[in-house]
């Protein structure tokens, strides 16, 4: 993958390939990011399961807690 760099002070525009180490950081925050995803869903399963055993809406729920 490349890297465009921009000098703003220059107007020099530099095209490189990643690094190796920026190349791991772009997975890591890939994973990173399917990770979060992933526990956003299972908290949003898990609040449904609990609205279902009280048998109310997300709105009803709001509105006692609000």
């Amino acid at each position: 993958m490349k890297i465009t760099e921009h000098n703003l002070l220059t107007g020099e525009s530099i095209e490189r390939d990643q690094t190796d180490a920026e190349l791991a950081q772009v997975e890591a925050d890939k994973a990173e990011a399917k990770a979060q995803a992933k526990a956003q869903t299972e908290r949003a399963k898990a609040k449904q399961v609990v609205l279902d055993r009280l048998g109310i809406t997300a709105n009803e729920a709001a509105l006692l807690l609000g």
